[in-house]
């Protein structure tokens, strides 16, 4: 029995990352990865420094679909967006040109010049949003994250959920908060309900492992066997950002995953997300 990896969230020269979507697919051919999504960080109407521009969607969608043609007798592959969902402002209807779509929080309210706070940037803007905008009050502060996603879930479902908490992301550094906590867990295990509500696939995502922020997986493995438990969905994913990240982490997280109970993972395959066996050796594809 032979398995493989599938990968849906991934970056490129398009937004944040390094390569090309090109040097991206030769290199998931490369890592036996036998079904693979392009992922960019979506345009929003506001300035950042990693978000596609809107003005180079068109350049991607039509390279994406060069690349499925090209590729197509040695790998599947999707195009996708890691849509930032921005109450008021965009989520995934902005985009129903795509395969699938990976929902994400990155930015948590606003300063009072109206920039954005992006949680996942430095620690020390990450500390200066949580004291300037929500006085130092990390439960504030994390309701809030939590009620933006539960809004996303709601009212503008993705196909797959994106680092559920990447809010803890410098907790490591920070310790601004234990997961032990009864106000953390309460929180979480309320959020777990309306994922499951939503129907939406949860991805585990690796580069918190790989790069040594959060020294673990999104979402912690308590958080994983919660999942499992009530069978909600679950894709394994790495977020990269380079060629060799396409499934770094994955032989770790697998291990995990596998002594958590879990037996499958969802993945596209012929357009559409189904369930397939999971070991820790990979995916089992049919």
């Amino acid at each position: 029995m032979q398995t493989f990896w599938t990968n849906f969230h991934s970056h490129s020269h398009f937004c944040d990352g390094k390569p090309s979507l090109e040097e991206m697919v030769q290199a998931a051919i490369d890592q036996n990865v036998k079904s693979y999504g392009f992922s960019s960080h979506s345009p929003v109407p506001f300035s950042t420094t990693w978000n596609m521009p809107m003005d180079r969607l068109n350049e991607y969608m039509n390279e994406a679909k060069r690349l499925k043609e090209k590729y197509q007798d040695q790998i599947q592959l999707y195009t996708g967006l890691e849509v930032d969902f921005v109450s008021g402002k965009c989520g995934v209807h902005n985009f129903p040109q795509l395969d699938f779509s990976v929902g994400s929080i990155h930015f948590v309210d606003t300063f009072e010049d109206g920039t954005y706070w992006e949680i996942d940037n430095t620690k020390t803007i990450f500390d200066r949003g949580l004291q300037e905008i929500f006085g130092g009050n990390i439960q504030r502060a994390f309701k809030r994250y939590y009620d933006l996603s539960i809004e996303m879930l709601e009212e503008d479902t993705p196909d797959v959920l994106g680092h559920m908490d990447k809010f803890k992301m410098h907790n490591s550094t920070g310790n601004w908060f234990s997961e032990e906590e009864e106000w953390y867990k309460k929180m979480v295990m309320e959020y777990i309900e309306v994922i499951k509500e939503s129907g939406v696939i949860v991805e585990v995502n690796t580069r918190g492992l790989y790069k040594g922020f959060s020294k673990d997986l999104y979402p912690s493995p308590w958080i994983i066997k919660e999942l499992i438990d009530r069978k909600i969905p679950i894709s394994l994913n790495s977020d990269s950002h380079t060629t060799f990240e396409i499934t770094k982490g994955f032989d770790e997280a697998a291990e995990l995953l596998s002594s958590l109970g879990l037996r499958e993972v969802y993945g596209l395959w012929d357009g559409e997300w189904q369930p397939f066996g999971f070991e820790k050796q990979g995916v089992i594809l049919r």
